[in-house]
């Protein structure tokens, strides 16, 4: 496939991806395909997929609904939490009115919570997770994705067999390889494009339902950055920073902003929307399709797993190939798990990578994005 648009003209129409998907999301409901509304990159998204429904993102990352969410939900909850469930109550969210079927997973207590809530509005599957990525942790997701084909199968009458669960790990699986293809080429030095730009592809692709025509997609615009790259058409050196933490679309997306405006470039986002979401494929060979999707989702390294080696490996091997002059790591306000963890992940950094670490804790709203700026030229100044 060949790109004709010029690069920011294509990063640009990713980041409007989602608004553009919202007429996708109502044409594909007239035609009966079913819609199922997801949370979490723990979901199992393949399952769905191989009964032919489209697998939407809910959560909502704008603080225009949290007034009416907080009508029913604690000021001093997360704010993704809130923005979801006000977009819901408000019915202001057209992927939750469209879906057919909302699904959750028990990831966060004041997620868990938050769904019996929701269930007034749609219905609610909420599938167990384990807190802990044991054999037994696996084997009982393994059973709780087998539950929740099940649940499909009864509500929307189908038989999902193993041969459509097998087709369809292997579609996304190279919608993956398309995804790591692209935010790999951040391991050149000087950057090829700015974070912001590889974060609006990466966002955005998660809202294109034909995820083989995306898979091309992302492979002819990484075709293009690098014969750009090889023009001498890249960024002039800047330091180099990573981003860990909490997801960063949306309203938090500013964290990105701060860094590239004062003279810095993002160039791995470990967070979820990353590297967390498609560094690792299913195993295509396992004869157990069950036992490889557990294995693969549980894997990723949440802070709601406890312990958590997958984020400090997966954090280890991104600093050892991008080689980051700094890691920031985003905070959620009330994100408490991932606030816990912060001091462990200080450690990891300085430690064991001798580098420097920020810590920034922040919400949806732009009343930070001064104390950003400064607090950011600071820290890049010091590189």
């Amino acid at each position: 496939m060949e790109l004709i648009k010029d690069l920011p003209e294509i990063y640009e129409e990713f980041a409007e991806q989602r608004k553009k998907s919202f007429l996708g999301i109502k044409s594909l409901k007239e035609k009966g395909v079913p819609i199922v509304g997801v949370f979490c990159t723990y979901f199992p998204q393949e399952i769905p997929a191989a009964m032919g429904a489209a697998v939407v993102g809910l959560c909502s990352t704008s603080d225009e609904t949290i007034p009416d969410a907080e009508k029913d939900l604690p000021r001093n909850l997360c704010p993704l939490i809130k923005s979801s469930y006000g977009f819901a109550k408000t019915d202001k969210c057209p992927f939750f009115y469209f879906s057919d079927l909302v699904v959750g997973e028990t990831t966060c207590d004041g997620k868990k919570k938050m769904y019996e809530y929701l269930a007034n509005f749609k219905p609610v599957h909420v599938m167990e997770l384990p807190n802990r990525q044991s054999e037994d942790g696996c084997t009982m997701y393994k059973n709780e994705i087998i539950r929740f084909k099940k649940v499909l199968e009864e509500k929307f009458e189908v038989i999902i067999t193993e041969g459509q669960i097998r087709a369809a790990i292997k579609e996304r699986n190279r919608e993956r390889e398309a995804l790591k293809r692209l935010y790999k080429l951040m391991k050149k030095d000087p950057a090829p494009m700015l974070g912001d730009d590889l974060y609006k592809v990466l966002y955005g692709a998660t809202f294109k339902f034909d995820k083989k025509q995306s898979a091309l997609e992302i492979h002819a615009i990484c075709d293009k950055i690098e014969k750009e790259y090889e023009e001498g058409n890249h960024l002039e050196k800047r330091p180099r920073i990573m981003i860990t933490g909490s997801p960063v679309n949306g309203g938090a997306s500013k964290v990105i902003k701060a860094i590239e405006d004062n003279g810095g470039v993002v160039v791995v986002f470990e967070n979820c929307g990353g590297a967390k979401s498609v560094e690792e494929l299913v195993d295509e060979q396992n004869p157990d399709v069950y036992e490889a999707l557990a294995k693969r989702y549980l894997n990723i390294g949440c802070s709601c797993m406890s312990p958590n080696p997958s984020r400090y490996k997966l954090m280890g091997q991104l600093i050892e190939e991008f080689r980051p002059d700094a890691v920031v790591d985003v905070v959620l306000q009330a994100c408490h798990t991932y606030n816990v963890e912060t001091i462990g992940i200080k450690r990891f950094v300085t430690e064991t990578y001798h580098l420097p670490y920020m810590s920034l804790e922040t919400d949806y709203s732009v009343s930070d994005i001064g104390q950003l700026n400064t607090r950011m030229a600071a820290f890049l100044e010091m590189l």
